[in-house]
């Protein structure tokens, strides 16, 4: 568990970032910095006691923050719709080295990357490792992202060589829990009644749920190093969207139709390699319905349970 450290959280507003800043901030100081164009999502950051900061990162005006982070955990990313690729590759790219900058005297960065950075596989079942080609990937829903992130881990990995700065780029798979994700988004689809989208038949993931998440922040950045070191971060269990819409059916006792959607340049499937990602932290802790169980818990979902 870290502890009285002096922390930077970007992104604290977010699916992962408001759960772990809460997670963090019980035995550190933690700065969260965000657009925080919503006054709401802010005062949920702020009460827990997280220390807020208004912010542009792409700009890389931090005049606003101290120095002295013993860590930066860089969460942060402009995920959205339209092919503005330069302003995507600003925010996500230039945007972590400029906060690597500013933070050059911490003990370590993390900062996350994603799944969707691997060349696309015609193999739905191929389990990528951190070695596997990169690029060619896109997502209708965010057709920048992709590249923006190839670009952020080049800038990165020039960065902790260039700073010093022990950094661990740790590329993130399907991240759930009671605060969103997909299997999450996926509940919420089942309850209105509308279909589950997926991009192929089977769609396999390496689900990951928050507490896992949390918990395995302090050893990768434990794993940071000079070069950077490249791990996958997902759960240890492959599950298909199939898989686990078919458990949110007999969890609601509600229909939960899986349609399939295919987009050309997307990835027919997402699973992780776990080993090395192990080799760091350990196992996951939360099994994959174990975790589902738990969003539902918090949906006040239990009428279809046996």
């Amino acid at each position: 568990m870290l502890r009285d450290e002096r922390i930077l959280l970007t992104g604290p507003t977010g699916q992962i970032g408001l759960p772990l800043a809460d997670y963090l901030s019980r035995d550190n100081e933690v700065w969260g910095v965000a657009r925080f164009g919503d006054a709401a999502a802010r005062e949920r950051v702020d009460a827990l006691g997280v220390i807020t900061r208004s912010c542009d990162i792409g700009k890389g005006e931090f005049d606003m923050l101290p120095a002295n982070f013993t860590y930066l955990v860089h969460l942060a990313a402009y995920q959205g719709p339209g092919t503005n690729y330069d302003y995507a590759i600003t925010v996500n790219a230039e945007g972590a080295g400029l906060l690597m900058q500013h933070c050059r005297t911490a003990k370590a960065a993390l900062v996350m990357s994603t799944s969707s950075v691997y060349r696309p596989h015609q193999d739905p079942m191929h389990a990528f490792v951190e070695g596997d080609p990169v690029g060619g990937g896109t997502s209708p829903w965010a057709p920048t992202y992709a590249v923006s992130k190839i670009a952020q881990e080049a800038v990165v990995r020039q960065n902790a060589r260039s700073l010093g700065l022990p950094t661990v780029i740790a590329r993130m798979n399907a991240s759930y829990g009671p605060n969103g994700g997909l299997p999450t988004l996926n509940l919420g689809a089942v309850l209105a009644g509308t279909p589950i989208i997926a991009r192929w038949d089977p769609c396999p993931y390496s689900p990951i749920f928050q507490d896992d998440i949390n918990e395995q922040v302090e050893p990768l950045l434990g794993a940071a190093s000079v070069p950077a070191t490249i791990v996958n971060w997902g759960g240890d269990e492959i599950v298909t969207i199939q898989e686990w819409s078919a458990y949110l059916g007999e969890l609601t006792g509600l229909p939960a139709e899986v349609v399939v959607s295919e987009s050309v340049g997307s990835h027919r499937g997402m699973i992780s390699d776990a080993t090395k990602r192990r080799s760091l932290t350990g196992p996951c802790r939360v099994d994959w319905r174990q975790g589902l169980d738990r969003v539902a818990d918090a949906r006040g979902v239990s009428a279809g349970r046996a």
